[in-house]
């Protein structure tokens, strides 16, 4: 059965202006669009995003057993498919800091095959021990956090040596040629369709939030930097989807 924590206070103070407005902005966008949340990842992915999702857990390889977290989860379908891999003796926690969606993600995943725990938590200081996961997910969430690096070395410091760190994003296209294409949908489409069905703002936010977050091999970098190791880049959809596989450095063996 799926569970919820109480939030956290509020930081006290943001580490820069920039940061504090952007974490208010992006969690009351996401609140304002959390009851139609699952509908539009649907239609404007064309219901891509559950065959990405399934992917990335499949690279990840969790064994039966584990314990697995995701972050910034939403409505928890990550978190589903990963307890669909743990199995009934898993454990999976799901954590995301925008109350709203985790409440709305609560009757999919009483549900799952392992105990899920709804959480509300900020990606970039995780309530969680170091060292506890065998595998921690973020599923399209990394380009909204304020300081990318920061929260990628919180999912590295709570998995465990040997752990695996995925990063399921959105990307720019490797092919010119197909850059007009994504450009036009992104620009153009996507708002439409997402203010008829929603918050016109939140799906105009979407393409600028790709446009701008760092590249591919940026994020290797990031992750490299986060003490993660052995980084395998997965391009899907020409590119414009991408799963980054890192690994957290074993411990060293204790010499006698």
């Amino acid at each position: 059965m799926a569970e919820i924590a109480e939030p956290k206070p509020e930081r006290e103070t943001a580490p820069t202006h920039y940061t504090g407005k952007k974490e208010v902005y992006v969690r009351d966008m996401f609140a304002g669009i959390a009851d139609r949340y699952d509908l539009l990842n649907s239609v404007l992915s064309f219901n891509q995003h559950k065959a990405w999702r399934r992917l990335a857990v499949r690279l990840a390889k969790p064994t039966q057993g584990a314990h697995c977290l995701d972050v910034c989860t939403g409505t928890g379908d990550f978190a589903i498919d990963l307890a669909s891999a743990v199995g009934a003796k898993g454990r999976v926690v799901g954590s995301d800091f925008c109350e709203p969606m985790i409440r709305n993600g609560l009757h999919k995943t009483a549900t799952a095959v392992a105990t899920i725990t709804m959480m509300v938590a900020d990606c970039e200081q995780l309530p969680y021990p170091s060292n506890t996961f065998e595998v921690v997910t973020v599923g399209f969430g990394i380009r909204n956090v304020a300081h990318i690096q920061q929260a990628v070395s919180e999912m590295a410091r709570v998995a465990q040596p040997g752990g695996r760190v995925v990063i399921l994003e959105f990307n720019r296209p490797l092919q010119r040629w197909y850059k007009p294409f994504i450009d036009f949908y992104l620009f153009q489409v996507l708002p439409r369709i997402g203010g008829l069905l929603s918050r016109k703002e939140a799906y105009t936010y979407l393409p600028e939030s790709m446009r701008h977050f760092v590249s591919r091999e940026k994020l290797s970098e990031t992750m490299q930097n986060a003490g993660l190791t052995d980084i395998q880049v997965h391009d899907l959809n020409f590119g414009t989807v991408c799963i980054h596989i890192g690994t957290k450095l074993p411990r060293a063996k204790e010499t006698v």
